[in-house]
């Protein structure tokens, strides 16, 4: 997905900031390393400094213009003084950064300016981390690298020590909601997908899931019973819910997707409606809000916390989430 500095500002404002003081103040590192959570634009965000450093006609110190033959060959993926590496099945081969190494002893085809950028950087092999570590030894004024990753730990140090780190933070809900409306995403949807995940394709993958959608609807049966019907709740937690979410990754998103509910009732008390995940409950969960104390809403979202690291120690899920009802209830504890 292209992007462009007022989206960069706007999404990851420290890292454009620095970026962008670079290009204005003429003081580009020889080397950046981009680390962050998966879909936090890390690869839109390297090629966009690819093309404001290598347009001709740029439409400030930073913006490029998108039109000139550099920009375009950048979008199309085909600028021949812009060379992309990336994982040659699970891991990046010191074959590849020879290559790579060859290809910048030559001169820059359109202009003096080269730029590398290695995708994945922490899966190179240690014949190719000490490769490219000799590359970045030997800097040349006119060359750019960008490593992108986002396990920084895995990159030997000595490479880490070379590069100017640049932090891609998560996206906050409101503007990762926002991102997913302007793709089409329902408005109801795009809430709880932003609060669920913050990686753009798994949000996208989701919202089309059938089996995310009838989570969504187990879950508001259960909080609905919870309330209403205390006696019907072990029947429908036994009917549907344990049905549903028989793997542990798929009940911890059940639990998730559980405590949003309670958050949203808390958002409600506190006068944050427009934070709010489940935004067609709105009614509901006001009445709650309302008939609920904090001190009782913040011992059931407690109990589900509970619940999501007694999952992680392999406590049976059943006995589980049954003591879990029990406990948004107000009964006994046995787990």
């Amino acid at each position: 997905m292209s992007l462009n500095w007022q989206e960069f500002e706007q999404e990851q404002p420290f890292a454009a900031k620095l970026l962008k003081s670079g290009i204005e103040k003429q003081r580009v590192a020889h080397a950046y390393l981009f680390e962050g959570e998966h879909g936090t634009g890390k690869r839109a965000a390297s090629m966009l400094f690819a093309e404001s450093l290598f347009c001709s006609n740029k439409l400030d110190k930073v913006q490029p213009c998108g039109e000139c033959a550099n920009c375009r060959r950048i979008n199309n993926g085909n600028h021949p003084d812009l060379h992309v590496v990336e994982p040659d099945g699970l891991s990046i081969k010191i074959e590849q950064i020879r290559d790579l190494r060859k290809e910048f002893n030559k001169s820059g085809v359109e202009s003096k300016q080269k730029m590398y950028v290695i995708i994945d950087a922490e899966k190179m092999t240690i014949s190719a981390a000490n490769s490219l570590l000799k590359f970045l030894e030997e800097p040349n004024v006119e060359t750019t690298a960008i490593l992108v990753t986002e396990q920084p730990q895995r990159i030997l140090p000595t490479i880490l020590s070379r590069c100017q780190t640049v932090t891609f933070n998560s996206l906050p809900p409101e503007i990762f909601t926002k991102k997913l409306q302007d793709t089409g995403i329902h408005p109801v949807k795009a809430p709880l997908l932003a609060a669920v995940t913050n990686q753009f394709q798994e949000a996208l993958s989701l919202s089309e899931d059938e089996w995310f959608l009838q989570a969504r609807r187990i879950v508001l049966k259960l909080y609905e019973v919870l309330k209403e019907n205390p006696l019907y709740a072990m029947t429908s937690l036994q009917d549907e819910w344990m049905g549903h979410f028989k793997e542990k990754a798929q009940l911890d998103m059940g639990l998730n997707l559980l405590l949003l509910l309670y958050k949203d009732v808390l958002y409600i008390q506190l006068g944050k409606d427009e934070q709010l995940v489940y935004p067609d409950q709105r009614d509901r969960l006001q009445s709650d809000a309302l008939q609920t104390s904090s001190r009782r809403l913040s011992e059931q979202m407690t109990s589900i916390l509970e619940a999501k690291q007694k999952l992680n120690a392999n406590i049976n899920s059943q006995l589980l989430m049954e003591q879990l009802v029990l406990n948004l209830q107000g009964g006994p504890s046995f787990v």
